[in-house]
Order: structure tokens, then C-alpha cells, then sequence
């Protein structure tokens, strides 16, 4: 391994029907050219040693005494080549013949018999092939990680033999196929591949026979995949004869930390009598230059990557906000909500999300009650988006200045109205909270929370100010996805004003603006020159909440991610605040209002994050000040 990463392919080399020589120099020369692409575990298809259509040529005493001097050849290649093969190839098995997998590592093959053999097609194997032993050994230890390895059939029954290998260690497994192509296999396959991976927590490498097979009565084209935990990492073109391999790097750190944190799969592993074998103790080796192949390290991971996607999973998160907010009104039976709107992202969102709670229920809108306070920091652009928004979306609109309330309150409590400290800022917060506070309880509503997943990691938020509410809508959606969602609301505004009001919102700068403006009117505070950006706090945040990620791997990959946008001395600042900041205000999140989860993480103290308030960040900041820039 390299920084918790393995390279693998599947491959699939050209094939002459018992042609074995030729074959084996078809995977040979496939293979160089692997290792020089840095690729550290290979497989190729089911029987490619001799090719998988032979038919009864499989019980001829030549072909298997070729294909057993076919492995040597290959084992004796990779004594100097450091690459590990998978193939296949029929092997005499006592007095029988069996469809193996070959696993070769510096000289040394190990065998894995196939389990299932079909019946059901022009290739009944059972007249050639015996299947494996009730026990075999199908997990191997290389390269600083356990592989196992299924044949074909062996992922299309009920109970696939790789979830056991996958409950007995193996965090990859590798496929060797002979899978012929008809309408709607392929992407059967396809789903198959990924579901598996998924159910597994693994890596899923697969391999399937090609150009050359006997097209006699079937065709083969080509099929490679590479799959992770649920996501398909690279696939090839099969119809593309120049495409004959996929290769990725997958994430091994990523994977354990998965089967430590999701119970369930030690749990099953014990109730069918199933001991995981040790994991690997060696870590493989650390490269700050190494980059990943196949796989792309997005700089925002919480925002849609796929415009394919892109409709389907904005209204899926509008949905989960909306459906949470509507079963809260249900359950208190009530018909009012009061949201203090400042012109601002998070507001924005909570408001668009309110009014489509509040359609769905059948409620007049009117029954939202949406305030703006102007206050020291407002500007008259986010004071006119407020309005706009507001008529816009036909809610009620009350508007409470609190430059005097809020003086007369430093007057109470001997503050200089000049000094522009944290006791001058969040004044104003609380004095906007307790205005929202009484309004929702003269008017027998509640207040509708507007913070979001980003400002609770870095507790950018006033304590019993903006953090308190009735109910948190934006709880679990992060900045990058708030501004995100605003813009996809934009781009399907039923009016140009609601349109253009929403697009101003998206590009206005993030500030709570509780410092007066400059000289020009324009906002003067901006939220990310405080705390750094955004961008790089929810690429943080991700890889803590749903990986566990060290500082150094989370550094080593926002380097990756960002590369041209920020440098490494950048990156280390704000990943210092970030990791400060995070252990410092969990109490904050200790007392959160609820709101719905929306995507893989949250930080709920009911729910997904559960930390104490006064846990040290002392590992944590050492590991980051160890770190070169």
C-alpha cells in the first residue's frame, strides 16, 4: 500500500482458443504494461490461459499439461516483476479437472477452485469441471492487505462466496470471469458488481474474457470494473477493442475504517461462526507526491459531482427537509413559523424550504412569518434580497431594527457601543434570537433554526443566539451544499424577480454582518477571512466525520483536491483552525435543537457525533504542526 491506497486492475488480455503460448505472452505483455503503470494486483478473466470457450478440449491431457507449464511461465515472470497476477486457468486436481484462479505472487501460485458451476447455458461446466472442496483457502495476505477470490458464477448465487471471504478479512476481492454478452446483462452486472462491494465494505475487481473467445454461439466482449464500497471507481468501453483494462487505486484506510464503524459487519461475521482473520500490520509505505489513479478526489465531496445526478439529489435533500419540518408541525400541531431572514445563504434556504413545507401541508404561507432585523452590519444589499425574497414568496414580512435595543443594552451592561468585540457582535445575535423567541410565542409558532452542518463544526455560531431554535432545518447540510441548493432553486424560480434575488443571494459574500459596513456601504466582516474557506472547512469536515481521517491524510488529500487553487502552507493553516475550532465548541453541539440528517454525516449529539465537550485536540494539532508545507 501507499498512504492507505492499493493499485489494482482488471484486465483483459486478446485470447487464441488453446493457443497457449500465445496467451500466456498476451498476459505477460498486458501485465508489463500494468507495472509500469504502478498497478500492484492484477486479474485477468476466467480461463484466460487457454481461453474460456475450449469446450471438451478441457479433458485433453496436452491442454492441461500446457496450461500447468503456462503458470509456471507466469510465476517465474513475476520472481523479477513486482506485480501480483490472478488468472486462469483449467488445473488437474487429483483425477479431476478444476476451473482455477491462480494467484501468483514472486514465484509463488496458490490455487482457488471454483465454487458454482453453471448449467443453465450452452456451457454446462459440470462436464468438464469439478467444483471446489466445501473448504478452500480463497484469503491471502500481500502487499499489506488481505484479497480474496470468486470465480464467475460464484457472485450470481444467493449467498456469494465472497461474503464469507469478505467476514473472513478480505477487503478486496477479485473476480475472474467468462461472462458472454446479451440485452440487459451488462448492466445487471454492472449493479451487481456494486451492490456486492457495498454489502461487503470491499473493493471489487473484476475481470471478464473477450476479444478471441469462440463466438461459435456466444459473444464475449470485454468487461472490466472496479468497485468501492457501493461506488463503481473506473469501467472500461467493452466494445472498444483498444480498452481492455481498468485500473484504480482503492482506498483501504477508507475501507477499514467502515468495518470498525458499521458494527453490523463484525456482528454477522460472529453469528455465522466466521473468525476475521488479522488485519495486515503493515502499513505500506508514505508518498506525498503519490497520486491516485482512477478515482477522482473531489474538492467539494458534500456537492453533487454528476449533472446526471444533479436534479435527482437536490430534491431528494429538499424532500428529507421539507418531510422533517412537516412531521414537526403535524406533531405539535402547528400551522406558524417564525425565520429571521437576513438576506444571507442559510436563511435563504431555510425559507425556500418552509414555503415548500407549508405547500405540501396546504398551509397559506402567510402563516410564515419571515423578520428582518436590521441591525450595525446590515448593507443594503442583503436588506433588499431580504424584501424581495420575502414578497417574492408571499410570506408575512415584519421588520424590527435593533440599533436600540442593543444600545440600550450596552448601556445596561457598561459595554463601549466603539468597541467592536465579541461581546459587541453577538449582542445583536441574541437580541435577533429573543425577538424571534417572542414573536413564535405571540404567535404560537416556533422558530425555524437557519445555521448549518459547516457553522456547528467550526461553532460559528453565538451561543444561545443563532444557536438555539425550535427546530434546525439546515442542521445536517453544509455551506458548500447550502450555497449549492440556493442556485439549483434559482435555476427553476417560477418568476425572473425570485430568480435574480436568489443569484444575487448565491454571489453576495458570507458575513453575519454584526460589524458596520465600509465607507462604500459594502459588507466589511466576511465569514471566511475570519475562519478560512469553506471550500476547505466541509472538505475537513468530510473526511473526519465520515472517515476518521488523521490530519495528515486529510492534508495529503485537500493537497490533492486543491492543487492550483490553494497551497500547502494554505491548506495547513486552515486545517489547524479547523481541528481547534472543532474540539473547542463541541459544546455547542452538545445542546443542538434537533434537525434532519440529510446526507452520510451529521453532528448530532443524538445521532451520528457523540463527543465530549472537553476532549483534547492536543493529538490531533501535534500531528498537524508535524506536517511540511
Amino acid at each position: 500500500m501507499t498512504n492507505g491506497f492499493i493499485r489494482v486492475a482488471a484486465a483483459t488480455p486478446d485470447v487464441k482458443v488453446a493457443d497457449i503460448e500465445s496467451n500466456v505472452d498476451s498476459i505477460l505483455t498486458l501485465a508489463q504494461t500494468l507495472l509500469d503503470k504502478g498497478v500492484k494486483i492484477a486479474v485477468f478473466p476466467e480461463l484466460c490461459v487457454t481461453g474460456y470457450t475450449c469446450g471438451d478440449l478441457f479433458h485433453s491431457s496436452l491442454l492441461l499439461e500446457k496450461a500447468k507449464e503456462g503458470i509456471d511461465r507466469i510465476a517465474t515472470w513475476t520472481l523479477t516483476h513486482d506485480i501480483d497476477l490472478i488468472v486462469g486457468a483449467p488445473l488437474l486436481t487429483g483425477d479431476s479437472v478444476a476451473n482455477s484462479a491462480v494467484f501468483i505472487h514472486r514465484g509463488i501460485a496458490d490455487t482457488v477452485i471454483k465454487t458454482y458451476l453453471p448449467e443453465y447455458n450452452e456451457f454446462y461446466e459440470r462436464r468438464w469441471f469439478v467444483p471446489a472442496p466445501k473448504e478452500q483457502k480463497a484469503v491471502f495476505s500481500t502487499r499489506g492487505i488481505n484479497i480474496g477470490i470468486e470465480i464467475c458464477e460464484d457472485l450470481w448465487v444467493p449467498a456469494p462466496p465472497s461474503s464469507t471471504l469478505a467476514m473472513q478479512g478480505a477487503e478486496v476481492i477479485f473476480n475472474l470471469s467468462a461472462s458472454d454478452d446479451v440485452i440487459g446483462k451488462y448492466a445487471y452486472t454492472r449493479s451487481l458488481i456494486s451492490q456486492q462491494s457495498a454489502r461487503c465494505i470491499c473493493g471489487y475487481v473484476y475481470a471478464s474474457a473477450g476479444q478471441g473467445e469462440s463466438s461459435t454461439d456466444l459473444v464475449f466482449s470485454p468487461k472490466t470494473f472496479i468497485a468501492e464500497n457501493g461506488s463503481i471507481l473506473q469501467a472500461n468501453d467493452r466494445w472498444n477493442p483498444a480498452d481492455n483494462c481498468s485500473i484504480a487505486d482503492i482506498d483501504i484506510e477508507a475501507l477499514r475504517r467502515d468495518r470498525l464503524h458499521i458494527t453490523s459487519f463484525a456482528a454477522c461475521a460472529r453469528r455465522n461462526g466466521i473468525e476475521a482473520g488479522a488485519i495486515p500490520t503493515d502499513g505500506g509505505k508514505w508518498d506525498n507526491n503519490y497520486l491516485p489513479a482512477g478515482r477522482i478526489i473531489a474538492p467539494r465531496p458534500f456537492v453533487p459531482a454528476d449533472d446526471k445526478s444533479i436534479d435527482e439529489r437536490c430534491t431528494e435533500i429538499i424532500n428529507i427537509q421539507t418531510s422533517g419540518l412537516a412531521t414537526r408541525l403535524r406533531a405539535i400541531n402547528c400551522r406558524k413559523i417564525v425565520v429571521g431572514i437576513s438576506g444571507g445563504l442559510d436563511s435563504t434556504l431555510a425559507l425556500l424550504v418552509a414555503a415548500r413545507t407549508f405547500d405540501t401541508l396546504g398551509i397559506d404561507r402567510a402563516g410564515i412569518i419571515g423578520v428582518t432585523m436590521p441591525g450595525f452590519g446590515t448593507t443594503d444589499r442583503t436588506y433588499d434580497n431580504a424584501l424581495e425574497l420575502m414578497r417574492a414568496l408571499g410570506v408575512t414580512i415584519r421588520e424590527i431594527p435593533i440599533a436600540a435595543a442593543v444600545m440600550q443594552h450596552f448601556s445596561d451592561i457598561g459595554h463601549d457601543k466603539d468597541v467592536h468585540d465579541v461581546t459587541y457582535e453577538n449582542s445583536q445575535a441574541r437580541e435577533r434570537t429573543q425577538i424571534l423567541m417572542d414573536i413564535a410565542n405571540a404567535e404560537n409558532g416556533i422558530v425555524l433554526g437557519t445555521g448549518d452542518l459547516s457553522e456547528l463544526a467550526l461553532g460559528w455560531a453565538t451561543y444561545n443566539g443563532d444557536h438555539i431554535s425550535m427546530y434546525g432545518v439546515n442542521a445536517g447540510v453544509p455551506k458548500t451544499l447550502v450555497r449549492y441548493l440556493v442556485n439549483w432553486f434559482a435555476t427553476r424560480a417560477d418568476s425572473p424577480g425570485l430568480k435574480s434575488t436568489l443569484l444575487d443571494i448565491v454571489d453576495t459574500p458570507i458575513s453575519p454582518e454584526l460589524i458596520p459596513a465600509d465607507s462604500k456601504g459594502n459588507i466589511k466582516q466576511k465569514t471566511e477571512d475570519l475562519v478560512g474557506p469553506y471550500d476547505l472547512h466541509d472538505f475537513f469536515l468530510y473526511y473526519t466525520l465520515r472517515y476518521g481521517f488523521s490530519p495528515r491524510r486529510i492534508y495529503y488529500l485537500a493537497r490533492i483536491a486543491f492543487a492550483g487553487q490553494f497551497d500547502c502552507a494554505f491548506i495547513l493553516k486552515w486545517l489547524r483552525v479547523f481541528f481547534r475550532r472543532f474540539f473547542a465548541q463541541q459544546f455547542k453541539r452538545s445542546c443542538l435543537p434537533d434537525g434532519p440528517k440529510v446526507g452520510s454525516v451529521c453532528l448530532s449529539p443524538r445521532g451520528d457525533w457523540r463527543m465530549p465537550s472537553d476532549a483534547s485536540s492536543a493529538l490531533w494539532l501535534k500531528e498537524i504542526d508535524s506536517l511540511q508545507a
